[in-house]
């Protein structure tokens, strides 16, 4: 697994920073980076942040 943030709100800034600038999915992502979409989503949803695949981002 890659090494991200484990701060939530540090985690939603490098999620959509990763995701504007190299991935055009979060499927994708999670997948480059080794990363559990489930658990990511839902440690962002616990923040009130919900992934918009129109805007590949977490709003």
């Amino acid at each position: 697994m890659a090494a991200i943030p484990k701060d939530p709100f540090m985690l939603v800034s490098y999620v959509n920073t990763q995701l504007r600038d190299f991935y055009p999915s979060v499927e994708e992502l999670c997948q480059a980076l080794d990363l559990d979409q489930s658990r990511l989503k839902e440690k962002l949803e616990a923040v009130d942040y919900h992934y918009s695949p129109e805007r590949n981002q977490f709003v």
